[in-house]
């Protein structure tokens, strides 16, 4: 799971999960080249995911609290906004 530095504790929570968390900066020091770089592939890479849940949240469907007790009709709801932003994304 690629994490941001807001979710710290969440590997205690869930050690048997692999994690990339970045790296924090020491308290009254610097990060060396190494971590810096690191932790800009990491974002370079988590920022592709968060547009992704972004542009499904621009279906009002996915963004506001549904009242539907069957999980196969939000699951079809689901793939046809993935669907959507895809060919948004493709056209």
């Amino acid at each position: 799971m690629r994490l941001d530095s807001g979710f710290q504790g969440f590997n205690k929570a869930y050690p048997c999960a692999k994690l990339f968390l970045p790296t924090k900066k020491p308290r009254g020091g610097q990060l060396t080249k190494i971590h810096k770089f690191r932790n800009t592939q990491q974002a370079r890479k988590r920022v592709v995911a968060e547009h992704s849940i972004g542009g499904l949240k621009r279906y009002r469907i996915l963004s506001d609290r549904l009242r539907m007790h069957n999980l196969e009709q939000f699951d079809t709801a689901l793939e046809v906004c993935a669907g959507l932003w895809n060919f948004c994304l493709t056209h």
